[in-house]
């Protein structure tokens, strides 16, 4: 199979008659990537590429905080699910099956690209798998999907560890080489208890290496209660004493939602104090994350969409604004507050997992704008809309 043609991106000057965050209607101006100007609808001055808004919600691009671009077959054939329901067989599945899909490669991850972008996500946080069978191909794949974009979309990387560290000679060398990429800014790990039976020995070593490379650390804990817990601790542990404060992530972190008040309330607590964030994909199957709580302790939070048509799952559409929508219906959370508040983690309080500080409809920020024809961020919450326009960087990235 060929490559995918780049994408059709069409730099654009002025967005007319839209409504950010739902308010009046206003224009907005944007040169080099970045929003200039908002003023009132109507007063921008005539540019060269304008598209009229027509009063449609115009909210940030979305922000995918854990995806696996590497992964999916999305784009070929159904491919019926054989795995086992463990994580552990889930993993021997997708090393025997990946090959025969072409996984990891430019059409697989420039196919899952395409499908974000039309859900509207403009930016990226991506595990890539790094083993010993694979080397590094999986990022040099992503990297070539990105590369397409023009810098227009915003992908970053975790060299991913997926069959575990300890137990694979040779992979935290890989761990090693791929830190020095451009694009990896953070190595990852996996279940160190349940997947390499040393929880101390792999949190310490990719610990360790993060401090010597530079890289963070974002870690996939599927590990329950108080055995996830003293993972969490352990990497608390190491964030303070290592200088990676602010530098780790631990995404999916069931335990954090299986312990009682008080042992969550001080563990949360401790996480807060060096900056451990946390990324969910809401699964159903478990209690959702506290947002209440991580928001009083100062735990940043975010939404990814996990694998999307993968060999763990054939379930996934690539739309982080479903994913927030799933998270908000099994949380329970129906409040005007609670609902904007979601709306704010999968958009510009969610920026954080790609290293901005500002990522929302103001002058200076990104360019990175998405429309939907809604009445407000609620309404565009519990009915997920189509994504009627995708810019990204500047640039028009999708028309509906």
């Amino acid at each position: 199979m060929s490559a995918l043609p780049p994408p059709a991106m069409l730099e654009i000057t002025c967005l007319r008659r839209v409504r950010p965050w739902g308010g009046d209607p206003v224009d907005i101006a944007m040169a080099d990537g970045v929003i200039t100007a908002i003023t009132p609808a109507g007063t921008a001055p005539i540019g060269v590429r304008e598209f009229d808004g027509r009063g449609l919600l115009a909210l940030p691009g979305l922000v995918n905080a854990h995806a696996h671009l590497d992964k999916s077959w999305w784009g070929l054939p159904w491919q019926s699910y054989g795995g086992e329901g463990s994580t552990e067989g889930r993993i021997r599945h997708e090393r025997a099956e990946r090959d025969r899909l072409g996984i990891p490669s430019l059409e697989r991850s420039a196919y899952v690209l395409r499908e974000l972008v039309r859900h509207g996500t403009t930016a990226i946080r991506t595990h890539v798998d790094v083993d010993a069978e694979l080397g590094l191909r999986g990022i040099d794949a992503v990297d070539e999907a990105a590369a397409a974009y023009q810098g227009a979309l915003d992908v970053r990387i975790v060299a991913f560890p997926q069959d575990g560290i300890l137990r694979r000679p040779g992979v935290l060398d890989l761990l090693r080489e791929a830190a020095t990429r451009p694009s990896v800014e953070w190595i990852g790990g996996l279940d160190p208890a349940t997947i390499d039976r040393d929880p101390v020995g792999q949190i310490d070593a990719i610990a360790e290496l993060a401090a010597d490379t530079g890289a963070g650390i974002d870690i996939h804990l599927h590990d329950p209660a108080e055995l996830g817990a003293f993972q969490i601790e352990l990497l608390v542990d190491r964030a303070a004493r290592l200088g990676l404060a602010g530098r780790v992530n631990v995404a999916h972190g069931f335990a954090v939602a299986q312990l009682d008040p008080a042992r969550r309330r001080d563990l949360l607590a401790a996480m807060a104090e060096v900056g451990v964030t946390m990324t969910t994909v809401a699964p159903l199957r478990v209690p959702q994350l506290p947002l209440a709580e991580l928001d009083a302790a100062g735990v940043r939070f975010a939404f990814g969409t996990d694998g999307i048509r993968d060999l763990w799952s054939p379930y996934g559409t690539g739309d982080t604004l479903g994913i927030a929508w799933q998270y908000a219906r099994a949380a329970g959370l129906a409040r005007d507050e609670d609902l904007l508040r979601v709306m704010r983690l999968a958009t510009s309080a969610g920026a954080w997992a790609v290293g901005r500080e500002v990522h929302d409809l103001v002058e200076g920020a990104r360019a990175d704008i998405v429309l939907v024809e809604a009445e407000n961020p609620l309404d565009a919450l519990v009915r997920v809309p189509e994504r009627m326009l995708v810019v990204a960087g500047g640039s028009v990235l999708h028309v509906a």
